[in-house]
């Protein structure tokens, strides 16, 4: 008989388990496929973010668009998005992580319709709000449930795939512009806008077969469903009793609790109060956890990624590209680009920690924003800076995609404690869409402004300031479990080491930090 405890039964704490034994290097297969079916809608919305970047060029021309008109088009949608980042929260609390993801789709296969056969700028202008809606659903719902899911030993490794499919997304969106861009006007851009409808459809099929998120089940009272999703996704039994007995302690449920279903007050199982926790009777712990989301969120896309993102052919064109064919392929590129350093990342995260490859991103985005400054600068004059312009746009998104992009997922979705986690990490979708759509529908006024080679000096002394607030305010969450995390941040004393560790130092009789009115 084995001596492991049933994890169902509640009587087994972490300090009856003893110590968690060697883990192997075999990474849990089941754990990695829910990460990937999660991350499927983050492809529709990569897709449908950059997608315009191409397609408004024949819009343009089919509706006879103003420059203003164009500049809100491509941007309006990160600002839509504030909607269902507000709501997504509640919403996954209500009915749980994995029909939040059914209703992400269900609103991209509208919106895709809905763009594909719009008559005229306004009805576009709908669906673009449609469809911005399901990029806030699904900016916050893949990264809580892929947290929630990862066993310990692959968090991030498993929560930065959120951000692979975004660049997959982006990348199909490039690919799909080019594709497409010799049809005729009118129909060019309709193909590259509806033919979303079919991810959007797979989707909402893939979600029917997924298991709930663990730790939405237990704030149900469904320890027994809980505890069968924890044994397929966690590294060992011992490791999935542990998860456990740590995510029964964050929910307040007695350890010693017996039963497979219990009965919980209704405003923990809905998420009700979790605004008034986090704004209006913050612990010291939950204010420093809310500043860190925040100012990673604000900082990834103030420094201009979106910039790139959404306006590459036009950046192309300033920097001597005029050919529309080499200019959508030059735009692909970018999203290769994105891709491939994503990929890196994803292997990194768990090896050698958040913040090293974050300070690490941030530096070469600085070098690369300053340097491509100067490239445009001189392109009229010196031929060869059409090379250098185009090596630093790509230099650029690489170094984004190694560190702030994944990161600013990985790391916002995991700090939350489990009260608190899916709310919260909306707060950060909200100001990450919010300072997006604030780049992306003001970056052609900017440059017109203060010349393209100024903005983009703009954005590299924006990711100066970047980098300080990442080292002197975020500690290194890398290989500490959800419910310890919480520990990181609050009312002590701490200092990094070399590798960006954090060394915590209690006061005197600290026995528990988090919230302090608990209401579950």
């Amino acid at each position: 008989m084995s001596d492991l405890k049933d994890a169902s039964s509640g009587r087994t704490s972490p300090a009856d388990l003893g110590p968690h034994p060697k883990s192997k290097a075999k990474m849990n297969k089941f754990a990695i496929l829910c990460a990937i079916l999660a991350s499927m809608s983050s492809i529709l919305l990569g897709y449908d973010t950059a997608v315009m970047s191409g397609a408004a060029i024949y819009i343009k021309d089919n509706f006879k668009l103003s420059e203003v008109q164009v500049e809100i088009l491509v941007g309006i949608i990160n600002l839509y998005s504030l909607i269902g980042a507000a709501a997504a929260g509640r919403t996954s609390d209500l009915i749980g992580r994995r029909y939040t993801m059914m209703l992400a789709g269900v609103i991209f296969f509208v919106a895709a319709v809905l763009m594909g056969f719009a008559p005229n700028y306004g009805f576009l202008m709908f669906g673009r709000f449609v469809a911005g809606i399901g990029v806030g659903y699904a900016l916050m719902i893949a990264p809580v449930y892929t947290t929630e899911v990862a066993p310990t030993s692959s968090r991030g490794f498993l929560t930065s795939f959120p951000e692979v499919f975004i660049n997959g997304g982006v990348l199909l969106g490039y690919v799909s512009n080019y594709a497409f861009f010799k049809l005729p006007t009118h129909l060019g851009w309709r193909f590259m806008l509806g033919i979303g409808v079919f991810p959007s459809a797979l989707l909402i099929l893939i979600v029917l077969i997924m298991p709930e998120s663990p730790r939405w089940l237990v704030m149900q009272g469904r320890l027994a469903d809980a505890t069968s999703v924890l044994r397929r996704t966690s590294d060992s039994p011992h490791e999935a009793q542990l998860r456990l007995a740590d995510i029964k302690q964050a929910a307040g449920i007695p350890p010693d609790c017996t039963d497979h279903v219990i009965h919980l007050p209704k405003r923990s199982r809905s998420g009700k109060g979790v605004w008034k926790d986090l704004f209006l009777r913050p612990t010291p712990t939950v204010r420093h956890i809310l500043i860190s989301a925040i100012g990673i969120h604000f900082f990834q896309q103030a420094s201009g990624i979106d910039a790139v993102v959404l306006y590459s052919p036009r950046i192309f064109e300033h920097a001597g590209i005029t050919s529309s064919n080499h200019k959508l392929l030059a735009t692909m590129a970018v999203g290769f680009s994105k891709t491939i350093f994503i990929l890196v990342a994803t292997f990194l995260l768990d090896r050698i920690g958040r913040r090293p490859l974050l300070l690490a991103s941030v530096t070469g985005k600085i070098v690369s924003l300053v340097t491509l400054g100067i490239g445009i600068m001189i392109v009229n004059r010196r031929r060869w800076a059409v090379g250098l312009c185009i090596a630093m746009v790509l230099s650029d998104v690489g170094f984004f995609s190694i560190g702030m992009g994944p990161i600013a997922w990985v790391y916002s979705s995991e700090i939350f404690p489990l009260k608190l986690r899916a709310q919260g990490v909306s707060v950060g979708v909200i100001v990450n869409r919010l300072t997006s759509g604030v780049v992306g529908m003001t970056f052609i006024s900017l440059y017109q402004a203060v010349t393209i080679s100024g903005a983009f000096f703009l954005f590299a002394g924006v990711a100066v300031v970047s980098w300080l607030f990442f080292y002197f305010v975020l500690p290194e969450t890398h290989g500490r479990t959800l419910e310890e995390i919480e520990g990181l941040f609050g009312n002590f004393l701490w200092k990094f080491g070399k590798n960006g560790d954090v060394n915590v130092e209690k006061s005197e009789g600290e026995v528990q930090l988090g919230l302090s009115n608990p209401t579950v």
